[in-house]
């Protein structure tokens, strides 16, 4: 299995609203993609202040590393990207194997 997880900054200007949107729209990969099993979202909620200005993360779970690298060009991914990157201010994103 392969966890796909990223951390996001939202601009100032998106609403609550938006950023909704944005992961409503990605959720709805899942059974769309091929090997997308899983994926869960929600905003920074530690006391710890480590996130550098990162306000929001997603962690999603692929059945396979070739699952999630047919998702990288995959037409639903594509639109996802469409639909939450001009809304960020800062995006990172880190895979590991499980």
């Amino acid at each position: 299995m392969v966890r796909h997880f990223g951390v996001f900054r939202f601009k100032d200007s998106v609403t609550e609203e938006q950023i909704v949107h944005c992961f409503k729209t990605m959720k709805e990969m899942v059974g769309q993609i091929p090997g997308l099993l899983d994926m869960e979202h929600g905003p920074y909620s530690s006391p710890e202040g480590m996130n550098d200005g990162f306000t929001h993360g997603f962690i999603m779970t692929f059945d396979s590393p070739a699952s999630r690298d047919a998702y990288l060009p995959h037409p639903v991914h594509e639109h996802a990207k469409d639909v939450v990157v001009p809304n960020l201010e800062r995006v990172v994103v880190f895979d590991f194997e499980v």
